[in-house]
């Protein structure tokens, strides 16, 4: 088969690494890919160039494409391939809403019943303003729109809130004419995502992402400095049952009865309050860098998944119980101004880390950072403690002139053992 994978991020290489071991990939085409995905052909294809992504799947013959990021998905990516015949994996434009408008999201949730934080919605930053005068501090500022997993604030003070409501409408985050206002959820966070096809969900093993900039969880929401999994500081089986029974399955039934059935990968992010879980939000796509430590741990080849689940099979999917830890190297100055064109050296990094390119690009024949997530380096081992010291001994001896990486990552699943 020949196959294509849609976007040029870590998760993008961790989706071609693991169609690369599936012997029946003849081929795999990234578009536009980066310069680690050697596993693959990269296509000076921009992910948003939706009519030349169609021609080119024409013109190759293309058996699957899958799509990495919400850019794409909320343009319509699914769509174009389907009116042209062509298979892909991904939610409509429509079904991706779910991500690209988090009011339309806050909706169907309200509609299905769904456990979720109290919120509301603005269009004007004066009145925005006003209301988190009167609720008080912590509360939570979210732009509405695609925002690159940084439009959101965790306000823990009213001036902090003022200034992110500020930020969104002066247009920090993209183009953004809303912002969603929710309470702030006490608890641990967690992600679940899930293979869907309209009413059938495969849930995946659970993941926790650290969304913060600096260890102890300091400083700036990012796109993800890192992440791990299992969570052995929860009981995983009953966590995913009951948002199985009370998220997942009412969200896709909802959706469905409304006439925008979802297929693709499902993100939830899950605050596990003193309530039981409840969700953060939802993405329409693979999270980064949750999906740098859970393909590690499927065992079933992915088209094994993605062919009979949307032909109306439910396949059985296999896990590893591999104790799976990646940390991201950034950038510094990442999130807000990202310094790039800083030579890396991945001899520096020890053999038995596994190494996605994020951020990266050759300038005169030396790989050099191209972005605020640069790599992501994961580890597995049997036990957790075991994946933690691999990890952090492998990026010992890393160049850090330039770029930064947290050294806790995972350290809450110590708290059992």
């Amino acid at each position: 088969m020949k196959v294509l994978v849609i976007g040029k991020g870590g998760r993008e290489h961790a989706l071609v690494w693991k169609l690369a071991q599936d012997e029946r990939v003849k081929t795999i085409y990234a578009a536009p890919g980066n310069v680690g995905m050697t596993e693959a052909t990269c296509v000076p294809i921009r992910e948003d160039a939706i009519s030349e992504l169609v021609q080119f799947a024409k013109d190759e013959q293309i058996d699957w494409t899958i799509v990495g990021p919400e850019g794409p998905l909320v343009l319509g990516v699914v769509n174009a391939f389907e009116a042209a015949g062509l298979k892909i994996f991904g939610p409509s434009r429509e079904a991706a809403a779910l991500e690209g408008s988090k009011q339309f999201a806050k909706g169907l949730m309200e509609r299905a019943g769904i456990p979720t934080a109290a919120f509301a919605v603005f269009t004007s930053a004066e009145e925005a303003k006003a209301y988190v005068s009167r609720q008080g501090a912590p509360i939570v500022i979210k732009a509405d729109g695609l925002a690159a997993g940084k439009g959101v604030t965790v306000a823990t003070t009213l001036d902090e809130a003022v200034r992110a409501i500020e930020e969104i409408f002066n247009g920090d985050f993209g183009d953004q004419s809303s912002v969603v206002i929710e309470e702030c959820l006490v608890g641990e966070e967690c992600s679940l995502m899930a293979f869907v096809h309209e009413e059938t969900v495969i849930p995946m093993v659970l993941s926790q992402d650290h969304k913060r900039a600096f260890d102890g969880d300091a400083g700036p929401n990012t796109g993800g400095m890192g992440a791990y999994s299992p969570l052995p500081q929860f009981d995983e089986q009953a966590v995913t049952d009951e948002a199985m029974t009370r998220i997942l399955r009412p969200l896709v039934e909802q959706m469905a009865s409304e006439g925008i059935p979802f297929t693709g990968f499902l993100y939830a992010g899950l605050m596990l309050t003193n309530r039981g879980p409840s969700v953060i939000e939802f993405n329409a796509r693979f999270g980064d860098p949750e999906t740098e430590v859970i393909l590690p741990r499927l065992e079933t080849p992915l088209l094994d998944v993605i062919i009979p689940l949307t032909a109306g099979e439910e396949p059985e999917v296999l896990w590893s119980d591999a104790a799976t830890v990646g940390v991201v190297i950034a950038a510094d100055g990442y999130p807000e101004r990202p310094q790039t064109g800083q030579p890396i050296d991945l001899t520096s990094i020890d053999s038995k880390v596994l190494v996605f390119h994020a951020g990266t690009t050759e300038k005169d024949d030396t790989l050099v950072s191209a972005g605020g997530r640069v790599l992501v380096c994961v580890s597995q081992a049997a036990t957790m403690e075991a994946a933690v010291a691999d990890i952090y001994q492998g990026l010992a001896s890393f160049d850090q002139t330039g770029f930064f990486y947290r050294t806790d990552i995972a350290k809450k699943a110590f708290r059992t053992t």
